[in-house]
């Protein structure tokens, strides 16, 4: 008989008993299906929160700061004036630069259904705010109108909040303001935002700074321009980065903070599974002695008992990975959840995708559970000796 063969006959026999071992086969199940469920879960808001935040900001904008972010420091408005006087920003067929100075607060909210308080960024925007950013759309209502006390909401923000829809109201330093639209813009971070008039809300909260000014940068070269001029300028004390660098660098803090979690955990609990895994299937080998010796003195070798066991560690191991894989997709996939940024006190709305990627990686996992947990018991397996079998003659 072939080793195949021999492997296959071996592994059909030590299947027909996991229903008389189900209780200890189980172990492996259940402990490798909540690796699997933690490790996607947490796995999940990591690179969901990730691909969010590298979805903000372009390449051909730039936005300019005083501080280490829009929250630090501010520019007065001559200091805005000079910087959209600045070569290296596109302009619009009117001859206008293409460029929003912008201001951020944060509101108290409270959200609907837990009662608990919730906090919301709230972005003051210039005129030329929708050319200078096209993938913002309103979706609902319409836009805010200038000079007027009136906002969008992203809709990330919506989906965590529930109750602001346009005609709802918000409050404000200086009374309520009417939400008149919902906006996307591509799932980025600023769809955790409000948007309104820049220079009401400069008004509302009695401000007259802007936290930065961001600008459509006039070809390749426009950077470069663009920060040769401010650089050159004595009278400004802001530096000016490429935007979706800005945010991927502001959001990688969090982003590596959140994945060493995911990692962390999911290992912590893959040892303990491994651990569960050796044990079981210690339990199945000393269950089975008497059997597999039978095997061996019949003419099975011992690498076809090796690998029986290892398969039916593999076995069970995937089955707890699908079943752990089938719940975090139930519960998980196409949620809603939100964190910290690093960029600033708002949070960072964003949805959960338990996709094939994730599955991939848990089903991986369990393969590496059930060789570490496996392989010490197969090796006991194979050296069962023969004379078990003999002394039951």
């Amino acid at each position: 008989m072939s080793f195949l063969a021999q492997v296959r006959a071996v592994t059909a026999v030590g299947l027909s008993s996991v229903p008389a071992r189900l209780g200890t086969s189980m172990v492996i199940v259940i402990g490798v299906g909540a690796v699997v469920a933690v490790l996607l879960g947490a796995l999940a808001l990591a690179t969901g929160f990730t691909k969010a935040a590298a979805r903000t900001g372009s390449p051909a904008r730039a936005i300019v700061l005083s501080g280490d972010t829009e929250g630090d420091g501010g520019l007065p408005r001559e200091s805005v004036v000079t910087i959209l006087n600045a070569p290296g920003i596109r302009s619009s067929p009117g001859g206008e630069a293409i460029a929003s100075a912008e201001m951020i607060t944060f509101i108290g909210l409270r959200h609907p259904q837990t009662g608990l308080n919730a906090s919301a960024a709230v972005r003051g925007v210039g005129p030329q705010a929708f050319t200078l950013r096209p993938e913002v759309k309103i979706i609902e209502g319409r836009a805010f109108a200038r000079g007027a006390r009136e906002l969008i909401v992203g809709r990330a923000l919506q989906l965590r909040l529930g109750n602001i829809v346009p005609g709802a109201t918000i409050p404000m330093p200086n009374g309520d303001w009417t939400v008149t639209g919902v906006f996307e813009s591509g799932g980025d971070a600023h769809e955790s935002e409000l948007m309104g008039d820049v220079d009401m809300l400069l008004d509302a909260n009695r401000r007259n700074v802007f936290n930065s000014v961001t600008v459509a940068l006039d070809g390749e070269n426009g950077l470069e321009r663009f920060t040769a001029a401010l650089q050159g300028n004595p009278t400004l004390t802001a530096r000016a980065l490429r935007e979706d660098e800005y945010f991927a660098n502001a959001s990688r803090a969090v982003s590596s903070l959140l994945m060493l979690v995911a990692g962390g955990i999911g290992g912590l609990m893959a040892l303990g599974a491994v651990f569960a895994a050796l044990n079981t299937m210690y339990t199945a080998v000393s269950t089975r002695s008497s059997e597999i010796a039978t095997l061996r003195a019949i003419g099975f070798g011992p690498g076809a008992v090796a690998a029986s066991v290892l398969i039916e560690a593999l076995l069970l191991a995937l089955a707890g990975a699908l079943i752990g894989a089938l719940i975090t997709w139930f519960l998980l996939d196409g949620s809603n959840v939100s964190a910290m940024t690093g960029i600033s006190p708002s949070q960072l709305t964003f949805g959960l995708r338990v996709d094939a990627g994730l599955i991939v990686t848990g089903l991986a996992t369990a393969v590496v559970v059930a060789a570490l947990g496996g392989s010490l018991a197969a090796v006991r397996a194979a050296r069962i000796p023969v004379a078990n079998a003999l002394r039951m003659v």
